[in-house]
């Protein structure tokens, strides 16, 4: 509306212009008036309504009536632009900004088709017209920058808009993707140390400045600036992520301990780099166990953590190392926490408590299992194997036979569970019915072989 308004008044100014320097009767001059306005209505009716050809038509008409109008031009281009003819539509959006330069929308109109025509060289010096009316269209001018790979260019306007406006994603987006060549890193590096004596209290500078100098394998000036943060802003949680792994190597535990709870408690840091900390973590409380119970407080951070299941994770850790008591303190945290498939979680507990002989416990926990997992024949397994040890023999048999049914496609677990049948059997004293299933399983690993 606030279009058609400006046109009207454009067009009553014109008007009046024809009025002034007309050398026609007034009787014509009316007439000749009267038949431009309503030609524009009809042309603004058509193309409204989509008929651009009609729309153009019109437009024609008016134009010889009154000849180099720039209102006529701009909605000239306008029609053109809809129907795809862009080198008209370009051309008539330039004539309307050579008779009227300081409307915007008229170099609108042209980079509207430089977009179109992804004429990125035409656009940036369009764009850069529009600039003097609203410099916000540097926004604008940095993606040309990127499509026409002027990246010197674009990390200036880059920097510039971001201390005028601050940060946003697409030019950080822009700015990783110049700094990936390497031979930019050094102008963003001179950048980032200017706007820290600038501006000391911005902590997004000192992490870009860290991350650039690791990438370089500057370690040495990545914990110099990590100590300038540090020192800056002493409460700053970014720091503490570098501060751990420096600690860490030199062996100072109280200290990265101190610096590790406090990335994983913080809401600001990412996942990902929270789980590298505490795997980092992990692996020095293997080489140093009198710090066991700071791992186990720190993956208490994760209980909410759908994305990975950490008890699980470091339970398989432990598990590899042989270290049972640990993996299985690990497994019953993952299930009580019921994150990952407590069926894969359930088997690995089993197996550790087996490692262990603790076969009351192996015995206790199946026989749960089997009445809440009735078809998973691992679970009647483990029931048969603890009960055999337990030399409870009945019932070892009654848990193999009932889970022997469910084995399928699994012959590494059906010559177990022969295995241990004939053990039942060889307990209740059927030793025909123990050779019977001796020599199925003896059988099935010759065809496994």
């Amino acid at each position: 509306m606030k279009k058609s308004a400006f046109i009207i008044l454009f067009l009553v100014l014109q008007c009046n212009s024809a009025l002034l320097c007309a050398q026609t009767e007034p009787g014509e001059i009316k007439l000749d008036t009267d038949q431009f306005q309503e030609l524009f209505y009809e042309s603004l009716l058509q193309k409204g309504i989509e008929n651009y050809d009609k729309a153009i038509v019109a437009l024609d008409k008016a134009n010889k009536l009154k000849p180099n109008d720039a209102a006529v031009y701009y909605e000239l281009g306008k029609n053109y632009l809809a129907l795809k003819e862009y080198k008209s539509a370009y051309n008539y959006f330039e004539n309307a900004t050579k008779i009227d330069p300081k409307n915007k929308w008229f170099w609108i109109g042209m980079y509207d088709v430089s977009y179109e025509t992804k004429n990125f060289t035409q656009g940036i010096s369009v764009i850069n017209k529009l600039i003097e009316f609203d410099p916000k269209y540097k926004e604008d001018l940095t993606s040309l920058y990127m499509g026409t790979n002027q990246y010197e260019k674009a990390l200036a306007l880059i920097q510039e808009l971001d201390e005028a406006y601050g940060k946003t994603d697409r030019r950080e987006l822009y700015k990783s993707q110049i700094l990936s060549e390497g031979k930019f890193q050094n102008n963003e590096i001179s950048n980032l140390e200017g706007l820290i004596v600038k501006n000391p209290q911005e902590e997004s500078n000192y992490i870009s400045l860290i991350f650039l100098y690791s990438k370089n394998n500057e370690e040495t000036k990545a914990f110099e600036t990590v100590k300038k943060l540090e020192k800056a802003i002493p409460n700053s949680e970014w720091a503490q992520v570098s501060l751990f792994k420096n600690y860490l190597d030199s062996n100072d535990a109280p200290k990265a301990i101190k610096a590790m709870n406090i990335v994983l408690a913080s809401a600001k840091i990412d996942s990902k780099i929270k789980h590298r900390i505490l795997n980092e973590f992990l692996i020095f409380t293997d080489k140093n166990p009198q710090y066991s119970p700071d791992l186990e407080k720190a993956v208490g951070y994760f209980e909410n953590d759908k994305s990975v299941d950490v008890a699980k994770e470091i339970g398989k850790f432990f598990h590899a190392k042989k270290q049972w008591e640990k993996a299985i303190m690990y497994y019953e945290k993952s299930v009580s926490n019921a994150v990952s498939d407590v069926v894969e979680t359930h088997l690995l507990l089993l197996q550790a408590h087996t490692e262990q002989k603790q076969f009351d416990a192996v015995a206790n926990k199946a026989l749960e299992l089997v009445e809440t997992f009735p078809t998973q024949p691992q679970f009647y397994y483990y029931a048969g194997l603890a009960n055999n040890e337990l030399q409870q023999f009945k019932k070892a048999k009654d848990f193999l036979e009932m889970g022997m049914d469910y084995v399928v496609d699994n012959k590494e677990l059906e010559i177990n569970f022969n295995i241990q049948l004939g053990e039942a059997y060889n307990g209740l004293g059927d030793f025909k019915k123990k050779d019977l299933f001796f020599a199925k399983a003896n059988q099935l690993l010759k065809e496994k072989k």
